[in-house]
This record gives structure tokens, C-alpha cells and sequence, in this order.
């Protein structure tokens, strides 16, 4: 029977994946330490999450191991090296706010434990496909140095700006710009991705994922702003908003949707490929029209606005998918923001009856 391994199987991505190869008939082998607790404390805790994978799928298998250590993932990849047909990287240290507390760690995670999996995918199970879930902050603040026009509740980029229909492509410049150290630990390692395909044949996608959100999402301040806006306003908890007058504009892509892309790139994996990964142009919001919505829905978000804003923060970010959905035209984007935000809500509604 084939078998996935997946990183960060617990979070929101990760445990989306449990669930769709799981009921795809796979044996899946989950890789979570709850770091995500460490970092962002009870907001991030994801221990429910494993309770609940384990308890609902016999074919789900659980270590609580570190992907820094080379020995424990070599373990792992031993005793499974003969079924291993895809490998699953979502664990990461996901905040470049979180990054600058402590860069040795954020770097050990997101890039040492990056080649750890790539190191044990080469020697122990070459021919499997692995799919890296990275991030559009390996473009820096690049997308800041376009003109911008505001509008009343959000920035849109001026009417002649190449990008401006369909969004930031894969050829914006990863060079010259502030990133954030997690932003550079991120993208040393895409390119050790895109390079373990390259130089070594092996079967290798990376995915500049934009915001990825949805049911499952654990929220926190400094990391998944829409599922921590909806988590403020369904608490009556304040909300703060940093910099651009809550203005800035994200696109937004459930977790369901970013797993169909795996399934549909271990159906025809490619070989050291980039692919820029979000909602696109039919599914984006500014946290000001996050909070109308929210509005529209009878809950009403307490916030206050910071002048400045997060260093290296997009004013504007929309992911152009078009590349991935010609080169996978069975995949497209199902759910827009706002059915997220709804389904965001229905889970928060459901765990406090």
C-alpha cells in the first residue's frame, strides 16, 4: 500500500492532508512535535488535533519527533523507506515576527529540518514525490515597491501595473529586498528543494503558498490573520491591526484546496518545479472588508490600528496561479474568503456548544 509522510501533520495544512490521503486509502505517518504551542502558546496548541487524527483514522501513524534531528527523521524514514511514494513538507516556523526572537531556531527548523527530509528522501526513498509548502515571503517586500493606489478600504495596485489582473507571478524577484529572517530561512530552503530536483533528479515541487486558512486553523496574533481576526470577533476579543490602516490585501486559500494540489502533483510529479500557491484574483480580502463581512454576519470586532507596520509587510498580496493551473488544469480554487471565514465561524460555533 502506498504511504505519505507528512510534517507538521498536526497543523492546518498537515492535518488537512491526514485526512484526504487517509480517506484516499493511504497509510499515512505524521511528523509533529507541537512546537507550534511553544511558539505561539494555547492559541497554537494543536494536541487536539492528534488526539482527533488518531482516534478517527486506523491507517494514521503519529511521531512526536523533530525534524532538526537528523537522526530521529532517519528513523523514521528506515522503517518506511520500501512504501514511501510521497513525502509531505508542511512544518515550519511560520511567523517572521516570531523569526527575529530567535533566528538559530528559526532557522533550524525551517531550513536545517528542510534538508534533513530532503537528505532522508534521497537516500532512503528516491523516486518518491516531495512536495515543500513554502511561502510568498521568499519575495521579500518586493511587492512593496510598486505604486499603490487607496482606496477606501483597501490598497489596489495602479491601473497600468503588469500584475495588477492576476496577481504576483513566479518571476518577481527573490533578490535586493527585506525579507525577514524567516523569510530567508524559508527561501534557502526553496532553493534547497528546487536544487535536490535540479541536481539530483528527484521529484521535487516547492509551493510559495500565500494566506493559507480554513476550519482547522489554529490562529494565533502573529501568524494566520484571517483565522485569528474570526477568532477575535466570535470572543469579543480585541484585534490589532499593524500598520497600512487595515488596508492591506491578502489572498486567501482553504486548506482543502492546497491539499487538492498535492494530490493533483503526486498524480504527475514534476522535477524541481516553483509554483506560486494562494487564492488568486477571485479570492482575496483586506482585513477592513474581512471586518465588514464579519459585520454583515452580527459580530462585531474591537480592534485598534498600529501606525507602523510589520517590517517587510505586503501592503498588497495576490499569488497569479496561472502557472500551476496550466500545468494542472484539474485543480482550481473552490472555497473564496468569505466561505472561509464562514466555515471558520461554524467550527468556533460547533466547539463551544
Amino acid at each position: 500500500m502506498a504511504l505519505v509522510i507528512i510534517t507538521g501533520s498536526n497543523g492546518l495544512i498537515g492535518n488537512e492532508a491526514v485526512r484526504f490521503f487517509s480517506d484516499k486509502g493511504f497509510d499515512v505517518v505524521g511528523i509533529d512535535n507541537n512546537f507550534r504551542k511553544m511558539f505561539f502558546g494555547n492559541d497554537g496548541d494543536v494536541s487536539l488535533v492528534k488526539e482527533n487524527l488518531l482516534r478517527n483514522y486506523s491507517n494514521y501513524k503519529h511521531y512526536d519527533s523533530d525534524i532538526r534531528s537528523s537522526e530521529e527523521i532517519i528513523e523514521i524514514f528506515k522503517v518506511y523507506k520500501n512504501s514511501i511514494s510521497l513525502v509531505i513538507h508542511a512544518a515550519a516556523q511560520p511567523s517572521h515576527d516570531w523569526a527575529a526572537k530567535d533566528p538559530m531556531l528559526d532557522f533550524q527548523v525551517n531550513t536545517l529540518g528542510t534538508l534533513n527530509l530532503l537528505e532522508a528522501t534521497r537516500n532512503f526513498c528516491p523516486e518518491a514525490t516531495f512536495i515543500y509548502m513554502s511561502t510568498n515571503k521568499v519575495y521579500g517586500d518586493r511587492s512593496n515597491s510598486f505604486k499603490y493606489i487607496e482606496g477606501e478600504r483597501r490598497f489596489n495596485l495602479s491601473k497600468d501595473n503588469i500584475y495588477k489582473l492576476k496577481g504576483f507571478d513566479e518571476n518577481l524577484s527573490i533578490d535586493q529586498s527585506l525579507h525577514s529572517l524567516f523569510g530567508v530561512n524559508k527561501l534557502s530552503a526553496d532553493l534547497l528543494t528546487q536544487e535536490y530536483g535540479r541536481y539530483f533528479g528527484l521529484k521535487t515541487i516547492t509551493l510559495r503558498g500565500g494566506c493559507l486558512s480554513g476550519p482547522t486553523h489554529q490562529g494565533a496574533e502573529l501568524h494566520g490573520f484571517l483565522s485569528y481576526l474570526v477568532k477575535c470577533a466570535f470572543l469579543n476579543k480585541e484585534y490589532k491591526i499593524y500598520g497600512y490602516k487595515g488596508k492591506q490585501v491578502r489572498d486567501n486559500l482553504h486548506s482543502y484546496d492546497v491539499v487538492k494540489a498535492f494530490w493533483e502533483i503526486y498524480r504527475n510529479p514534476k522535477s524541481g518545479d516553483v509554483y506560486n500557491l494562494g487564492g488568486g484574483i477571485d479570492s482575496n480580502i483586506s482585513i477592513l472588508e474581512a471586518i465588514d463581512y464579519l459585520e454583515s454576519k452580527n459580530y462585531h470586532l474591537k480592534y485598534s490600528v498600529e501606525l507602523k507596520n510589520r517590517i517587510g509587510d505586503h501592503r498588497w498580496w495576490i499569488s497569479d496561479i496561472t502557472k500551476f493551473k496550466n500545468d494542472f488544469p484539474n485543480w482550481k480554487v473552490t472555497k473564496n474568503a468569505h466561505e472561509i471565514i464562514d466555515e471558520t465561524l461554524e467550527a468556533l460555533i460547533s466547539s463551544n456548544n
